[in-house]
């Protein structure tokens, strides 16, 4: 059965499109097939998957199918619609395949939010999940359409945590929210874990923030995963660790973390 995740967080800067696509990669280097998700207008991981290629025309001269064309397909419905396939393109790594952003998410939101499209996401992944061991979903900095249609199609969701006040208060919010959304839409998800991000071992706010949530029972996911400026290399070469550098210690913190998401979830199902 296919794995979808969900990386959300609805604080921006907490790592979400670095977690998510070096999960991915590592997935797919291990033999997997993956398929990332980018719902972010930004286009974070589009560009770090692609690189240049994500301002490229396909084989055929047109330009790269996004996920705008996928949302904007919903609002003109047709009995001759592309197929979730259509949608997906490959990147560099072997077994690592793309569905990329586009500027324009930001136009159709306001449409898809009033014709409530909120679950053509799930139905997409549900018609290529035979195609794929592992898909991954990448998020807006905001609970809004995409957050809420990647939680309604996924199974379960990583949080990214940075270590400071301000996302130990966001993060209860942000748990009630996927707990809502669990009881509403989608029964399947759970949290499979908080991903400390970051993370500076010598320095006394961090421990204790991170040791504050151990103590109230949240499922924090070790290993920690290191600051490090090899993820500024790494985003500026489009090359997530693994095919950077597989013995820095950030890639092998990554490796273990890709290893621990496959464990336990919060709350129990």
């Amino acid at each position: 059965m296919t794995m979808r995740t969900v990386v959300f967080n609805q604080k921006g800067g907490v790592g979400k499109s670095t977690i998510a696509c070096n999960l991915a990669a590592i997935g797919a280097h291990q033999g997997l097939r993956t398929l990332v998700v980018d719902l972010d207008p930004q286009g974070n991981t589009t560009r770090y998957l692609l690189g240049d290629a994500a301002d490229c025309a396909g084989e055929d001269g047109e330009p790269l199918p996004t996920l705008a064309d996928f949302f904007d397909q919903t609002l003109r419905f047709s009995v001759r619609a592309r197929r979730t396939a259509d949608f997906l393109v490959e990147t560099p790594f072997e077994n690592l395949h793309l569905m990329p952003s586009s500027p324009a998410l930001e136009e159709l939101h306001a449409k898809l939010e009033s014709r409530y499209k909120i679950y053509k996401l799930r139905d997409a992944l549900a018609e290529v999940a035979d195609d794929y061991d592992r898909i991954w979903i990448d998020t807006p900095p905001a609970l809004n359409f995409y957050t809420r249609s990647a939680l309604i199609a996924a199974e379960g969701c990583l949080i990214p945590f940075d270590c400071d006040d301000f996302s130990r208060r966001a993060l209860y919010a942000l748990l009630e929210n996927v707990q809502e959304i669990r009881a509403d839409h989608n029964r399947a998800l759970a949290v499979r874990g908080i991903v400390v991000n970051q993370f500076q071992a010598r320095a006394s706010l961090p421990q204790r923030l991170v040791q504050e949530l151990l103590d109230e029972g949240r499922p924090v996911l070790a290993p920690y995963l290191s600051s490090s400026v090899k993820v500024k290399e790494s985003h500026q070469l489009a090359r997530p660790l693994i095919h950077l550098d597989p013995r820095h210690k950030l890639t092998q913190e990554f490796v273990a973390l890709h290893d621990a998401v496959g464990g336990g979830v919060w709350p129990p199902a």
